[in-house]
């Protein structure tokens, strides 16, 4: 059980989760209905209990379960509630994509803190053009293993975005905080748009830092990472 974080998502997400067929590429945490039949009560959600534990270090198990997850859920239809849904990571998400003069959406505000890593990243950053669909955006610590059971995929951070930037930002994520180094990021560099891809999940993850307001920019943590991928885009990656 969870405190609910929107009770419209709650309801989105576990009535997609509960509909999605079994598979023998990735397990999800199946949602449960409280007495009254709703996915929420009094603030509350609940799923049931999987087996198994995360592992940051088995990046290549986390990228391919979530490309089997999206595969399944490729279908879906864009949730109305993205429009309305503003914290630090859609903050994140939206300075990563949309175009760098935009102050706002709508009726949100953008946050973007003053950085020099920042500023790196969104100087390498161009168009793309990518077939959107939701997505996981953070899959590292969101995948258990258990011996003998496909990885379990938890606690579902919905984005309407390409597939694959789901992936990179497991791969920038690793890098970052679990002594990856840039050959990791290698591995997948066949993948269409690879190198903006990274770029934008870099660009995520420092914009909702800010945006949050914690504590410094973590440079120590991000310059290498950051210098390797505007490396790897201004190389033609």
């Amino acid at each position: 059980m969870k405190p609910s974080e929107g009770d419209e998502e709650v309801r989105w997400r576990a009535g997609v989760l509960a509909g999605l067929p079994e598979s023998s590429e990735f397990r999800v945490a199946r949602p449960v209905r409280a007495a009254d039949g709703d996915w929420v009560a009094e603030g509350w959600e609940a799923t049931r209990v999987v087996a198994g534990e995360p592992d940051q270090r088995r990046v290549e198990e986390v990228v391919r379960a979530g490309e089997a997850f999206h595969a399944a859920v490729a279908g879906v239809a864009r949730p109305s509630f993205l429009d309305r849904r503003w914290n630090p990571w859609g903050n994140g998400e939206w300075l990563a994509w949309e175009p760098v003069d935009s102050v706002g959406h709508g009726m949100k505000t953008v946050v973007r803190r003053p950085s020099v890593l920042l500023d790196e990243l969104l100087a390498v950053r161009v168009p793309v053009v990518m077939v959107e669909q939701i997505v996981h955006a953070d899959l590292l610590g969101n995948v258990l293993f258990a011996e003998g059971l496909p990885p379990a995929i938890i606690d579902w951070a919905a984005y309407w975005r390409p597939a694959a930037w789901a992936s990179a930002v497991a791969v920038v994520d690793a890098m970052v905080w679990h002594g990856f180094d840039f050959g990791l990021a290698r591995r997948w560099a066949d993948v269409p748009g690879w190198g903006q891809l990274l770029v934008r999940a870099a660009i995520f993850r420092l914009a909702t830092w800010g945006a949050a307001g914690w504590s410094a920019e973590p440079q120590e943590a991000y310059g290498p990472v950051t210098r390797d991928v505007v490396e790897f885009v201004r190389g033609g990656g």
